[in-house]
């Protein structure tokens, strides 16, 4: 029985990846082990591993690494503090093969000592680019360490080709956060309001901001330039989700919550809402505002307009309903009420999202399964 190690550190990358979980765990040839780490673990954040075990799952490690701060020197000590947690866990759960989604610094921590240890890693999803942070950086890493790969869009497939890994070792297989969106029942209106004990209104919006850690000390300034922009819509209530454990991080979790505490009925905050309550409040809302990987990804499937701000995402490929602006006030504002117009709430209505695969769990356990790992770990660069 082959034995598939999942990773996983935040609420986000959880929800991308639990219905491929549960596929895995459903498997009579597959062995899931789950490792839980980083915010997962935190009060502050929600301690959001109960959210996987609430879903059937059973949690076979916990790799406490995260330091109450957010500054540079924490987060480099909770990397380290994550590369001892891990190397504890491999020693006892001996798996065939990881798991692991994306490009933040827990995972940077996993596949070192997997590398170590010579565990093959599968990874979700290299190629992409996001210039304004440093997960860019990680991501492209992470896919030096890894030996199958699974890609979001056939652009992303090349660049990883690119990088210099052996192209059958790559695969196109769509994003499973847009699978996921697909196979989730979203709530009613009216049953969302309950769960999240809030009155949305006629009109919403659904604000997902976090640091551009590859810039100085711009997080505040930038916050507070986004919630002076939101004072020009008196017409609107906000939903805020907090951001993730990156550098910086506090600043914006302290200002979203100052704004709200003076605006209890016009704006509330959510440390982690879940898939079912994030996709069903993205589903009424009538934009997405902020810089976070799901407005390029997830929101162009439920055809409401998205205004990302700054440069975290640049780089990124991204649906024609997505509006780039800068972050001073005046551009967040002029941004705001193009991507509000009318003529651009109907235009997004007929796009398609670039990110949508066929079956991409069915292809991904299918090749868990069955791809061959005797002598996979000893890779070759492939040359263009």
């Amino acid at each position: 029985m082959r034995k598939i190690c999942v990773i996983t550190g935040t609420r986000a990358e959880y929800g991308i990846l639990s219905n491929l979980m549960l596929s895995i765990k459903g498997d009579d040839d597959l062995l899931l082990q789950i490792i839980a780490t980083n915010m997962h673990l935190s009060s502050e954040f929600g301690l959001t591993y109960k959210e996987i075990e609430n879903d059937g799952f059973y949690i076979d490690k916990k790799v406490h690494m995260l330091l109450s701060s957010d500054t540079k020197n924490a987060v480099s000590k909770s990397i380290g503090l994550a590369t001892i947690g891990f190397a504890d866990a491999y020693e006892d759960l001996k798996p065939d093969l990881l798991l692991i989604l994306g490009d933040r610094y827990e995972m940077l921590a996993a596949a070192t000592v997997a590398l170590i240890y010579k565990i093959p890693i599968a990874h979700l999803y290299g190629g992409e680019i996001t210039e304004g942070a440093y997960d860019d950086s990680i991501r492209h890493a992470l896919t030096k360490m890894s030996h199958l790969h699974f890609t979001s869009t056939k652009e992303y497939k090349k660049r990883v080709i690119q990088l210099g890994e052996e192209p059958e070792r790559v695969f196109h297989v769509g994003a499973l956060g847009v699978e996921n969106i697909k196979k989730t029942k979203i709530l009613s209106k009216k049953q969302l309001e309950k769960e999240i004990k809030f009155d949305l209104g006629d009109k919403y919006l659904l604000i997902t901001f976090h640091p551009a850690t590859l810039e100085n000390n711009t997080a505040k300034q930038q916050i507070e330039n986004l919630l002076k922009a939101l004072q020009d819509l008196p017409e609107y209530k906000f939903i805020f989700t907090l951001p993730n454990s990156d550098s910086d991080g506090r600043i914006i979790t302290e200002k979203i919550k100052e704004y709200v505490d003076t605006n209890k009925e016009k704006a509330a905050a959510y440390t982690s809402l879940g898939k079912l309550k994030y996709f069903s409040t993205m589903n009424y809302a009538t934009a997405v505002i902020g810089n976070s990987s799901s407005g390029i990804v997830e929101a162009p499937s439920f055809h409401i307009p998205v205004l990302n701000i700054g440069n975290r995402q640049k780089g990124r490929i991204a649906a024609k309903s997505i509006i780039n602006c800068g972050v001073s006030k005046n551009e967040i504002v002029d941004g705001l009420q193009k991507v509000l117009s009318n003529k651009n709430i109907l235009k997004v209505k007929k796009i398609q999202n670039p990110y949508e695969g066929k079956n991409p769990s069915k292809t991904i356990l299918k090749i868990l399964k069955q791809y061959p790992l005797e002598n996979i770990i000893q890779k070759s660069f492939y040359d263009i």
